[in-house]
């Protein structure tokens, strides 16, 4: 299985509003031009934010998008199912069924078991991803637990508030 670019798209729209001054909205302006995307599917994408409870909107002049929730509550796995749907990897087309007719009893188990091999893996790799928080991904990449907050719509943000923490 691979992830579509919507995932890393939005994953980078969480981190910039997990580093992000908590008081001040990002606007949609910013979030696309550091993302770079099309208008159009990055609207979409910020959509399937809202409606999964990652984001918030908020309309007006100083309107954007801010954080739902905090980044200790925001796992990997819901931003995998907000972008990507219900995570299944088998998409059992019936091809066992077909190839194997002559035997249909048989390729009906054939069918189930692979079915249920998938679903477990499914089932495994939802439940790490579950374990796996934002905050705990920006802490890894910064080595320490103080994330750095910024104004992302400043548009000459100092590197040096982010930089000099990074870990050596």
């Amino acid at each position: 299985m691979q992830l579509t670019k919507g995932f890393e798209q939005a994953a980078c729209i969480i981190a910039l509003l997990a580093t992000q001054n908590r008081q001040i909205p990002i606007s949609s302006q910013v979030i696309h031009d550091r993302v770079n995307g099309s208008q159009t599917y990055l609207q979409k994408l910020l959509r399937k934010l809202v409606v999964a409870g990652l984001i918030t909107s908020a309309s007006g002049n100083s309107g954007g998008f801010s954080l739902a929730k905090d980044p200790k509550e925001i796992t990997l796995l819901e931003i995998v199912q907000a972008t990507e749907g219900e995570i299944k990897t088998y998409p059992d087309l019936g091809f066992i069924d077909l190839v194997f007719r002559d035997f249909r009893p048989l390729s009906q188990e054939a069918t189930h078991v692979i079915n249920q091999a998938f679903h477990q893996a499914d089932q495994l790799w939802c439940q790490y991803l579950s374990t796996k928080t934002v905050y705990q991904i920006i802490v890894d990449t910064f080595g320490k637990e103080d994330i750095p907050l910024v104004d992302w719509n400043d548009s000459k943000i100092d590197s040096s508030l982010i930089l000099p923490k990074l870990k050596k």
